[in-house]
C-alpha cells in the first residue's frame, strides 16, 4: 500500500490541468463598464426624469386648478386647425359670453372637434384663456409623453444600476484571478 505523500497524478490528468490553465489564460474576459459610461447613463436618466416632471406637472396643475376654481360653460367651436395646432371656441353662455379663446392642450393633445360643434368648456374665471374641455377636466386623457419619458427614465436608471453591479462583479473576479495566480 502507498503512503499518501507518494501519490502522483496520472499523466492524462496532469495534461488536462495544464490544458485548462492554458485555456484560462486565453479566455475572454469582459471589460467592465467605464465610470464615464455609467455617469452618462445616470445623467440621461436624470434628464428624462426632468422631462417627465415637465410633462406631468403643467397639465396636472391646470386640471387641478380648473377642478377647484373653474367655471363650466357651453361654447361653440369657431376654428380648428387641421393638424390640430389650435382649437378656438366662443363662449355662448356665462359672464364670458361672446369671448373667443383658444383651448389649452393637454399633453400635446387637443379635442377632436369640428367647426360649429357645441362643447362644454371649463375655464379659469380670472384668466379665461386657461380653458379645457369639461370632459378632460373630469377625466384627463392618457398622458403619453409623461408615461413614455417615465418608462425611459426607469429603463436608464436600471441600466445604470446593472452597470454598477456588473462593473463590481467583473473587477472582483479579475482581482480573484490575479490573487490565485500569485
Amino acid at each position: 500500500m502507498r503512503r499518501p505523500d507518494e501519490y502522483q497524478l496520472p499523466a492524462h490528468v496532469r495534461r488536462a490541468q495544464q490544458s485548462a490553465a492554458e485555456r484560462r489564460a486565453w479566455a475572454f474576459r469582459p471589460s467592465p463598464p467605464r465610470h464615464g459610461q455609467i455617469l452618462g447613463i445616470l445623467a440621461l436618466s436624470v434628464l428624462c426624469a426632468g422631462l417627465s416632471f415637465a410633462f406631468w406637472l403643467p397639465p396636472r396643475s391646470l386640471v387641478h386648478d380648473l377642478r377647484d376654481n373653474g367655471v363650466t360653460a357651453t361654447a361653440r367651436v369657431t376654428a380648428v386647425d387641421d393638424k390640430p395646432k389650435y382649437v378656438k371656441v366662443e363662449f355662448t353662455q356665462g359672464p364670458e359670453s361672446g369671448k373667443e379663446v383658444e383651448l389649452w392642450d393637454y399633453a400635446g393633445m387637443l379635442p377632436d372637434v369640428s367647426r360649429g360643434d357645441a362643447v362644454l368648456v371649463t375655464y379659469d374665471p380670472e384668466n379665461p384663456h386657461r380653458s379645457l374641455p369639461h370632459s378632460w377636466v373630469a377625466d384627463p386623457p392618457f398622458n403619453v409623453p409623461a408615461y413614455g419619458s417615465s418608462a425611459i427614465t426607469l429603463l436608464l436608471l436600471s441600466g445604470a444600476v446593472i452597470g454598477i453591479f456588473r462593473r463590481r462583479r467583473i473587477l472582483r473576479a479579475a482581482t480573484a484571478i490575479r490573487l490565485t495566480k500569485s
